[in-house]
């Protein structure tokens, strides 16, 4: 049995560990070794998740099974006027930005739980749609993302600094 629950600030170093796990079986096939460095340090910074646990426009969720979190989710609220990728609706949008289970969990049901959560989230908050953003060659997300109900509404390259961009589909959802 999983168990969804927000995320606590001393899960924050858990939720790290398991972003490097993760990313290491995904990722290498999709970009370089250098940029999931970067990405890692810059977006799993437990400085950076603390803040956004005590921001109202932040959301995370720890999947927990057992003592073991097997996963972990991240949405925030964007407002589609400042917000180039998330065009297509106006009024507030929410992001998912982060929905990670570690590979051994995958395929039991602990994804379709932590986006349940999140959707429950952004309709709680009044938003819209619920868009993403998902490596383009990232078949097997794509294709669950789908499952889920989201469409591709628009495929860019997103400069994230340091020389490394991200190739990305933008999908969404009507809530």
């Amino acid at each position: 049995m999983t168990d969804i629950r927000p995320l606590a600030p001393d899960e924050v170093e858990a939720v790290s560990a398991l972003a490097r796990v993760v990313w290491q079986a995904t990722y290498p096939a999709l970009i370089s070794q250098a940029q999931i460095e970067f990405m890692l340090a810059d977006r799993y910074a437990a400085e950076r998740i603390r803040a956004q646990l005590g921001d109202p426009c932040h959301a995370w969720w720890g999947a927990h099974a057992g003592e073991m979190l097997a996963g972990f989710a991240h949405a925030s609220l964007s407002d589609s006027k400042l917000d180039d990728a998330n065009s297509k609706l106006g009024g507030a949008d929410a992001k998912l930005d982060k929905l990670y289970v570690h590979p051994a969990s995958q395929r039991h049901g602990i994804g379709s739980a932590l986006l349940a959560a999140v959707q429950d989230w952004a309709r709680a908050q009044h938003a819209h749609r619920l868009w993403l953003q998902v490596n383009r060659g990232n078949a097997p997300a794509i294709a669950a993302y789908r499952k889920q109900g989201f469409r591709v509404v628009e495929s860019r390259v997103f400069d994230i600094g340091n020389g490394f961009v991200m190739d990305d589909h933008v999908m969404e959802k009507t809530l």
